[in-house]
């Protein structure tokens, strides 16, 4: 008998319908991948699932009862979880009070029992393999803890359906494949997952199954040992997906950007010279050095020593601000905490780094800013409505081109995307793709740090591997390829850059 069988959900906001009689079935003990690009209609269904917003028809059946009305406690009770991307944690409690939050064991003195309450958190990650420590303070665990801690959570709860939603997101591949272990073995002990990503490695390499929506629809569902992740993209999007290679071989112009001997918090003694037009893929495993030093690059984290020169001038060290002036903008690797200005509307995200370098104007002009917007709206293809519109109403992928534009109106020429396509669907995967390449046609120097090397074989003209804080190899872009990438990145070979 399935776990979960929901059949012809259907669910409209203002009259829109977002579910148009969509289906999903899970069975005891199964990984099952829900897969489709943003606004697929993926979140809905798991809102209806966990109680937090109702369904207009269908039927819902868990372990054999029939839900007609679900209420987020319900959901909770009859053993339903939801790990969502944006963890619900508070990081200034410890890890046992999160783990016991609102259901807190008390002692006959009806005082906190905290003793208990430590011995079975620490019992649990002992079964789990899980190393936390029960009195640390949230705020200090590193982000792939504080995803197990969220497991954990659930687990304690005796869920039998746990919905992890992007868990991999800000994970590096060691910390990937503890979760995976994890995950494998309470499958083995009955427990069932939804799992959404947008990795098609991680997608193949952990589930059983899976089903697809596109556009709110539901297109199908099967084996994924009996399917390819190309089968599986071209149900995500349709026909029109292809999967070719965008990149194209381009004329590039002088050096526009020279770091020498430049060191700093996690990377040491970087030689390295961009030309303008380029676009300098990088990559390692996480904590590498790349993005450490892309961030020294813009200032937004500390460097030591070296120089950063842009179009010929030293860029001070450590100073934002002074590398904005210079010419620089930058896409940080963590969109929700970096760049999203959550209560701000669209224009006003677009036009904040341009204010804060024109410190004289007055806050967001109305004519000359709508008209920038519009502008950037249409050369980027962003999907909006109102630039009145908050900036949380976009996906992923139209969230990024906001900021993209935002350094566009700054007239930024040396553009730093670190990992610019992290949590966002392949088809607007495909659309970044498309305008880094456009942006460099235009002039534009990018340098981009990402962990997936398929972008880079995309875009890249060359590849920089780090190890270790140190830049291990240089490889042109007909010489990129995952298997070598990776045996640098874990320092297997260790030749010298250029070898």
């Amino acid at each position: 008998m399935s776990l979960l069988e929901m059949r012809q959900i259907r669910k409209s906001f203002n009259g829109v319908p977002v579910l148009k009689g969509v289906q999903l079935t899970l069975e005891k003990g199964e990984v099952h991948a829900l897969l489709g690009e943003n606004g697929a209609g993926k979140s809905t269904l798991m809102n209806i699932l966990t109680g937090v917003i109702p369904r207009d028809g269908g039927t819902i059946e868990f372990d054999g009862q029939k839900l007609d009305h679900i209420t987020i406690t319900q959901s909770e009770n009859m053993g339903i979880a939801f790990v969502h991307q944006e963890l619900n944690l508070f990081n200034d409690l410890k890890v046992f009070e999160n783990m016991f939050l609102n259901k807190e064991y008390v002692n006959r003195f009806r005082r906190l029992d905290k003793k208990k309450m430590r011995a079975e958190c620490r019992e649990l990650f002992e079964r789990l393999g899980v190393e936390i420590d029960p009195d640390a303070v949230v705020a200090d665990l590193k982000t792939s803890q504080k995803q197990l801690l969220e497991i954990c959570k659930a687990l304690h709860l005796n869920a039998k359906l746990i919905i992890l939603d992007e868990p991999t997101t800000s994970l590096n591949n060691e910390e990937v494949d503890h979760l995976f272990g994890i995950l494998r073995k309470l499958k083995e002990e009955g427990t069932s997952f939804v799992f959404i990503s947008h990795k098609m490695p991680e997608i193949f390499a952990l589930a059983d199954r899976y089903t697809v929506f596109r556009n709110g629809e539901y297109i199908g569902e099967g084996k994924i040992s009996e399917t390819t992740p190309e089968e599986v993209t071209v149900m995500m999007v349709g026909e029109s997906y292809s999967n070719a290679e965008v990149y194209e071989k381009r004329e590039l112009g002088e050096e526009v950007l020279r770091l020498e001997d430049f060191s700093g918090d996690g990377f040491h003694h970087i030689d390295l010279g961009v030309r303008q037009g380029e676009i300098v893929g990088m990559t390692g495993l996480q904590g590498s050095g790349s993005s450490e030093m892309l961030q020294a690059v813009f200032g937004s984290s500390r460097s030591t020593g070296g120089s950063v020169k842009a179009f010929g001038k030293v860029v001070p060290r450590n100073s934002i601000h002074a590398a904005m002036k210079a010419g620089i903008g930058m896409l940080p690797n963590n969109r929700k905490e970096n760049s999203v200005l959550p209560d701000m509307s669209l224009m006003d995200n677009m036009a904040i780094s341009e204010q804060t370098l024109s410190a004289a104007r007055l806050p967001v002009e109305g004519r000359r800013d709508r008209q920038r917007y519009d502008q950037y709206r249409e050369m980027l293809n962003i999907k909006a409505q109102s630039s009145a519109d908050l900036v949380t109403s976009l996906s992923g992928g139209n969230q990024q081109k906001i900021f993209i534009a935002r350094w566009l109106n700054t007239d930024a020429r040396i553009l730093i995307l670190d990992n610019p396509t992290q949590g966002i669907d392949v088809g607007a995967k495909a659309e970044i793709y498309r305008l880094i390449l456009e942006l460099s046609r235009a002039g534009k120097t990018i340098l981009i740090n990402t962990l997936e090397i398929p972008e880079l074989m995309k875009v890249a003209d060359r590849c920089i591997v780090f190890y270790d804080g140190s830049m291990i190899k240089e490889l042109a872009h007909d010489e990129i390829n995952e298997q070598d990438v990776m045996l640098y990145s874990v320092g297997i070979t260790k030749d010298a850059k250029g070898a």
